[in-house]
């Protein structure tokens, strides 16, 4: 028989309750989610909008945008282009003088771009020219040998400067830094000068076959022209005194060209000797100088020698032979002239004189004249009659005021003139004449019984 309990209603409701709290938890209880903020959808440029592209170039400078011009770049070289489009561009930038720079680029739609555009010098050229088969090196680079006219053009050359060096056998190098300007040509007259087997010593002496005379070697150097140290007799002509340079030995007559020399010379050309001065009637004195030649004359005769004229500094260079003093010795040892050259003494100082025509009368009766060559003391070089008995044509035009701007390297006188110089003073001339830096400029056509002359050869 089926029982059933009956319990009271409180238990029935509580035992559930004990039931559920004893019961574990299948997961924690959570509040619900709170909703978060979106962030804004980002605004995307259109993709024809326009940016701005920024040019850094050098100033003046012609920009271009795919082929389309865009301006000049400020004095700031600087340039704006403010309509670019986005997308792939072409740059081009040019200027006169300078390599044309190119590049692409890409523009990003609301982005700014920048370029920065260097524009590099165009190249020159070099045009040398030298001696024929002459070695030519651009910055210790060979680049090529002259052809047979001497010339050699170098293309592509970087503007800026270039150590250029040319060189032929048995002649000197020129070296000299060139600068080199953009898309200009540069030309260059590289002169190589023959390098100078050792010469003789200071003083030797040769013979010259054609005109029989002795000839004494002078070695190059240096040495101080004009005016000499403590001379108070110099005029203004003679100064400043400066150094000069002499580049190249030469062989310079021992004396000045005498009547036998000139005499051997007429003849071979078919010509006459000038008439005879009073102190050497009909040339009867074979060795005295030669006198009565005016400057062309001289000329004429040295370069039927062999030979030349010396330039002023040459000849000076010579006659002091090393000599700083006024000369090279006492007046009466080493020269002659008015108050020496005569039967007696003059001292012209102390005489009235009213004009030439008187002093020449005077001359003649006191037998004042020229004498035999070398018979007065030489120099250090052996040079007789560098001061005094004759005086000599140079070469050189004269100018009061050369020495002022002469060249220190070879100085060869004035471009032009009307007179030429003449050195060494004369028989007749005062003793305060007689000194290495006396000069006069003379008319060259001037044929006058003072009048001498000697040779260089090379």
């Amino acid at each position: 028989m089926l029982q059933i309990a009956f319990f009271p209603l409180a238990a029935i409701l509580l035992t559930p309750a004990a039931s559920l709290s004893a019961r574990p938890q299948l997961r924690p209880e959570t509040s619900a989610p709170q909703p978060q903020p979106q962030p804004a959808p980002e605004k995307k440029p259109s993709p024809s909008a326009k940016t701005r592209i920024t040019i850094e170039t050098q100033p003046g400078a012609h920009v271009y945008l795919d082929d389309a011009f865009k301006g000049e770049a400020s004095p700031e070289g600087r340039l704006v282009i403010e309509d670019a489009k986005p997308g792939a561009h072409k740059v081009r930038v040019s200027l006169d003088g300078k390599q044309t720079y190119q590049a692409d680029m890409i523009v990003v739609a609301g982005k700014e771009s920048s370029l920065k555009a260097s524009l590099a010098d165009l190249p020159g050229k070099v045009l040398v020219h030298s001696s024929p088969g002459a070695a030519v090196s651009l910055d210790d680079s060979q680049r090529g040998t002259t052809d047979a006219s001497g010339d050699l053009a170098l293309s592509e050359i970087s503007a800026g400067p270039h150590n250029l060096r040319v060189s032929a056998p048995g002649r000197k190098d020129y070296q000299q830094q060139i600068s080199v300007a953009s898309a200009q040509q540069l030309t260059v007259s590289a002169a190589l000068p023959e390098i100078e087997k050792p010469g003789p010593p200071a003083g030797a002496i040769r013979t010259n076959p054609t005109d029989g005379l002795e000839y004494v070697w002078v070695p190059p150097g240096t040495y101080m022209m004009g005016c000499s140290s403590g001379d108070v007799e110099c005029r203004e002509e003679e100064k400043p005194a400066h150094l000069v340079i002499i580049s190249r030995g030469f062989w310079i007559g021992r004396t000045e060209v005498t009547v036998a020399a000139a005499e051997h010379y007429v003849l071979s050309r078919n010509l006459q000797m000038p008439s005879a001065p009073y102190f050497n009637p009909n040339w009867s004195d074979r060795n005295m100088p030669m006198v009565g030649a005016s400057w062309y004359d001289a000329q004429t005769y040295c370069q039927w020698a062999g030979g030349r004229l010396p330039t002023e500094a040459e000849w000076e260079y010579a006659a002091r032979g090393g000599n700083t003093s006024a000369r090279y010795g006492p007046p009466d040892e080493i020269a002659w002239y008015v108050e020496n050259s005569g039967r007696k003494p003059i001292d012209p100082s102390r005489m009235s004189i009213p004009d030439e025509a008187t002093f020449e009368k005077l001359m003649q009766k006191n037998g004042n004249g020229t004498h035999e060559v070398a018979q007065k003391r030489a120099n250090a070089l052996g040079l007789y009659d560098v001061l005094g008995n004759a005086a000599e044509w140079v070469n050189d035009w004269f100018a009061p005021n050369y020495y002022q701007n002469s060249p220190a390297q070879d100085p060869s006188g004035p471009s032009s003139g009307q007179t030429r110089v003449r050195r060494g003073a004369a028989w007749f001339g005062n003793v305060n004449f007689v000194r290495f830096s006396s000069r006069i400029g003379t008319n060259p056509e001037e044929r006058t019984i003072n009048n001498g002359f000697r040779c260089v050869l090379q």
